[in-house]
């Protein structure tokens, strides 16, 4: 079985408990208030510019030249997304250069950057995989529940696209390639699922 199949199983426990979040069914439904999903966004912006920052060590330290250049690509998938967020913030009247990271942000942004500056490709590869693998299956869940469009339409039709599951495959095959199965990689997958809950978490508490 690839390490990208095994972790993604071995975590399927805090996936489930991710999708049955108050946070992200409100989203799913519609039902979520509004200044809950503005905090969310702040947040998820400033995670982005760290997930990118990740992307652009873990290929400085890539193997081979394959390696550097798919990492590379990748990072511009953030951008995009990074992109998507701008919008939602100016419809909404966000200033996303104002935004204050909350605790359960900083810890996360500083797991990974630690990690991808103190680790080889893989190790950091494993960090970042959760995130694009969660939400790419919270954008199917929700899709397949969804009834009508919606407030939070435009973001389940984002992570259910063909698109970002073509980038959640192309950052597990860097995985499957890079990643050593060990206790060390087995550790920073787990813990960056924990961090994608406690972010969901804090999004629906501290709004």
């Amino acid at each position: 079985m690839p390490i990208s199949d095994a972790l993604w199983q071995l975590n399927a426990d805090l996936a489930q408990a991710c999708l049955d979040l108050p946070f992200v069914r409100g989203i799913g439904d519609g039902s979520l208030p509004r200044e809950r999903f503005a905090w969310y966004i702040g947040q998820d912006a400033f995670y982005l510019q760290a997930f990118a920052r990740a992307y652009t060590l873990a290929a400085a330290k890539a193997p081979d030249w394959n390696g550097f250049q798919e990492l590379h690509e990748l990072a511009g998938g953030v951008l995009q997304e990074l992109e998507l967020h701008k919008g939602i913030a100016t419809a909404w009247g966000l200033n996303l250069a104002q935004i204050t990271p909350g605790p359960a942000t900083r810890r996360y942004t500083d797991f990974l950057l630690a990690t991808a500056w103190a680790s080889e490709t893989g190790i950091t590869i494993a960090a970042m995989t959760p995130c694009m693998r969660l939400y790419t299956w919270l954008g199917a869940q929700l899709a397949a529940r969804q009834r009508t469009s919606h407030d939070y339409s435009a973001w389940i039709d984002t992570y259910s696209s063909p698109d970002f599951e073509q980038l959640a495959v192309r950052l597990e095959q860097l995985l499957d390639r890079y990643t050593p199965d060990n206790a060390a990689a087995a550790g920073v997958y787990r813990y960056a699922m924990e961090c994608e809950s406690d972010f969901f978490q804090a999004a629906w508490s501290m709004a």
